[in-house]
């Protein structure tokens, strides 16, 4: 079984890819985990947002597969870290592949919100689509020290 990280587009800030990249060999201890970047759209120029939307959501469902997708978005559920620490063991303990998906600038399809097993928002702020990827990925990490009961998240 495997966590991904499933995000639209590169990032090109040295921190953001700097803090994935630590939590990411941190989360390595946990379980198996990647992240998987899906190129951004070239030449939407004419296209609507609905339409990049359609194009990015067929190339998000492919990418995952027949894993469980969570998507990170607005309208979510919100939770503490202790519960999202919870609900991360209860899909795990489903056994299957779990991806969690950070949108383009756009949002989701429609194809992809039906698809979808669920939906976390991790604040009622906006965040960037590539800052997202940081910040998920230390509560992440943060849920899986929770689980084994280490000291990381205080109370």
């Amino acid at each position: 079984m495997k966590v991904t990280l499933l995000t639209v587009g590169k990032t090109d800030i040295p921190w953001v890819k700097a803090g994935l990249e630590m939590y990411a060999a941190r989360l390595g201890h946990y379980l198996k985990f990647a992240v998987s970047e899906i190129p951004e759209l070239k030449g939407v120029g004419a296209l609507s947002e609905e339409q990049i939307k359609e194009k990015e959501g067929e190339l998000i469902l492919k990418a995952a597969g027949q894993a469980d997708l969570v998507l990170l978005d607005e309208r979510g559920q919100q939770l503490r870290s202790v519960e999202f620490a919870a609900e991360l063991q209860k899909r795990l303990n489903r056994g299957r592949d779990l991806t969690f998906v950070v949108g383009g600038a756009y949002g989701f399809s429609k194809a992809v919100y039906d698809r979808a097993a669920g939906m976390i928002s991790l604040s009622k702020m906006t965040f960037s689509h590539q800052i997202v990827r940081a910040i998920f990925a230390e509560q992440l990490y943060r849920a899986c020290t929770i689980i084994k009961g280490e000291p990381y998240h205080h109370e």
